[in-house]
C-alpha cells in the first residue's frame, strides 16, 4: 500500500497549495463580509466565488474529483481534497469539487443517457449551473434509505413525482436548475429495487421549496432546502438508470463522496490544530505563554495523533476504491465516517476551548467548523448506521454473522 503521491498529482498538490494561501484564504474576508452585508439567511453567491472558479478553471485546478475527467485516482485527489478543507465555504466550490454537485456529476457520468449528460452534466463540469439531490424525508427513518415515500409513478410518456423532502442541499442556491430525486416506483417490490431516480428541473410546475433549514443555527449559502414535490411531470427520458436501480446508485454516489467529505474534514483539523498553535504562543496566562503549559501541550499531541490516524484510515480506504472498487470498500468506507468526523470534532473542541470566548464567536472560523462537522456525524448516513456495517463485518469474519 503505497500513498507517494505520484509526479502528475504532487504537481497539481503544489499548484493547489500555492491557490490556496495566495487566493482562497485572503478572499476569505470578502466572503464573510459580502454574506454579513447581505444577511446569512440570503443565498445569492458572491462574486468573489466566480473569480476564484475562473481562475481555478484558469491555472488546471478543475473537476478534479472525477477521475475521467481530471485523471487522478481518489487516492491521488485525497491529499488535494485535504487541503480544500482548509477553506470549506470556498475552495471546494472554486475547483467544482463541491458537494451535492460533485456525487450528482458521477451518477450522471456513470448512468446518464447521452442526451442526459449534455444537458446536465456537461454544464455542471463547466461550473454554469448548480445541482441538488433529494433524497431524505421529514416524515421517515431516513437513514433507512428503503423507508422513502416519495412516489414516482408511470403515466404514459411522463412520470409524476408526489413527496416532500427536507436537507436538499443547494436547492436555495440561485444558480440551481436540477433535482435528483429519489423515490419509490415499485412500492411492492424487493426492499432493495423499490427506489428509482429522476431528473427534475427546478423549474418544473409542482416543485416549491417550502424553506431553508439552519445547521446550528448557522444558514450555508447554497442552503438546505425542504421542498414539496406536488404532481410533477417530467418525461419518462428523465428517468435516471433503470426503474429500480436507484438504491444501488445512491450507494455508488455516497463511496468516493464520503472520501472527499472525510478528506476535507482532515484538512479543517489541521487548520484548527494551526489556529491552535499558534494562539498557544500568542497569549499568556498564570505567567507563561500557554504553549508551555503541560494541558495545552498534551492538547497539542493529542490533535497531531487523532489527525494522523484519520488520515491513514481515510487514505487505506481511498487506496481500496481504486484497486478493488466501492463494493469491496464498503466497509473502510463505513469506519471511516464514523471515525473521521469525531477526530476533526475533538481537533476543534480543543482548539475552541483554548481560543475560549474567541472560539464559540463569529471572531473565529472556529464554531461554523464545528457546527458542518458535528452534523457530518449525520448526514450521509448516521454514526450508527455504519457501526451496525461495521459490526456485521465482524461477525461475519467470526463465522457467527448472517
Amino acid at each position: 500500500m503505497d500513498f507517494e503521491l505520484s509526479p502528475k498529482a504532487k504537481e497539481y498538490h503544489e499548484r493547489l497549495s500555492r491557490f490556496m494561501v495566495e487566493r482562497v484564504e485572503p478572499a476569505e474576508a470578502e466572503w464573510d463580509r459580502y454574506r454579513a452585508e447581505k444577511g446569512w439567511g440570503d443565498h445569492s453567491v458572491p462574486p468573489v466565488i466566480e473569480e476564484l472558479k475562473a481562475e481555478a478553471r484558469r491555472l488546471g485546478l478543475w473537476n478534479l474529483f472525477l477521475p475521467a475527467v481530471g485523471g487522478l485516482s481518489n487516492t491521488e485527489y485525497a491529499p488535494l481534497a485535504e487541503l480544500t478543507g482548509w477553506s470549506l465555504d470556498l475552495a471546494p466550490e472554486a475547483l467544482n469539487c463541491a458537494a451535492p454537485d460533485t456525487g450528482n456529476m458521477e451518477l450522471l457520468h456513470l448512468f446518464g443517457t447521452d442526451e442526459q449528460k449534455e444537458r446536465w452534466l456537461q454544464p455542471l463540469l463547466d461550473g454554469e449551473i448548480r445541482s441538488a439531490f433529494a433524497m431524505t424525508e421529514p416524515d421517515v427513518a431516513s437513514s433507512d434509505a428503503t423507508n422513502i415515500r416519495c412516489r414516482i409513478e408511470r403515466d404514459d410518456d411522463h412520470y409524476v413525482v408526489n413527496g416532500r423532502k427536507w436537507w436538499t442541499s443547494g436547492v436555495l442556491d440561485p444558480r440551481c436548475r436540477l433535482l435528483i430525486v429519489m423515490g419509490k416506483t415499485d412500492p411492492e417490490g424487493p426492499a432493495h429495487r423499490q427506489q428509482s431516480m429522476i431528473l427534475v428541473p427546478i423549474d418544473t410546475p409542482g416543485v416549491e421549496v417550502l424553506r431553508d433549514l439552519t445547521v446550528f443555527g448557522f444558514s450555508d449559502q447554497h442552503g438546505h432546502g425542504e421542498v414539496q414535490l406536488t404532481d410533477v411531470r417530467v418525461p419518462v427520458a428523465n428517468l435516471l438508470g433503470e426503474e429500480g436501480d436507484g438504491f444501488a446508485m445512491a450507494q455508488a454516489r455516497l463511496g468516493p463522496g464520503r472520501i472527499h467529505h472525510c478528506m476535507r474534514a482532515v484538512g479543517a483539523a489541521e487548520r484548527a490544530l494551526r489556529l491552535m498553535a499558534e494562539r498557544a504562543t500568542q497569549r499568556v496566562a498564570f505567567g507563561k505563554p500557554l504553549a508551555e503549559q503541560a494541558t495545552v501541550q498534551q492538547a497539542l499531541a493529542e490533535s497531531r495523533l487523532d489527525i494522523e490516524q484519520a488520515r491513514l484510515l481515510t487514505l487505506r480506504a481511498a487506496w481500496l476504491i481504486d484497486r478493488y472498487g466501492t463494493k469491496a470498500a464498503r466497509t473502510e468506507i463505513a469506519a471511516i465516517k464514523v471515525a473521521v468526523p469525531r477526530a476533526a470534532l475533538a481537533v476543534i473542541d480543543r482548539a475552541i476551548q483554548l481560543f475560549g470566548g474567541a472560539g464559540v464567536s463569529g471572531d473565529t472560523p472556529l464554531a461554523r467548523m464545528w457546527a458542518w462537522h458535528r452534523a457530518m456525524r449525520i448526514f450521509d448516513g448516521p454514526d450508527e448506521v455504519h457501526l451496525r456495517s461495521l459490526a456485521r463485518a465482524e461477525l461475519r469474519r467470526s463465522g457467527t454473522g448472517p
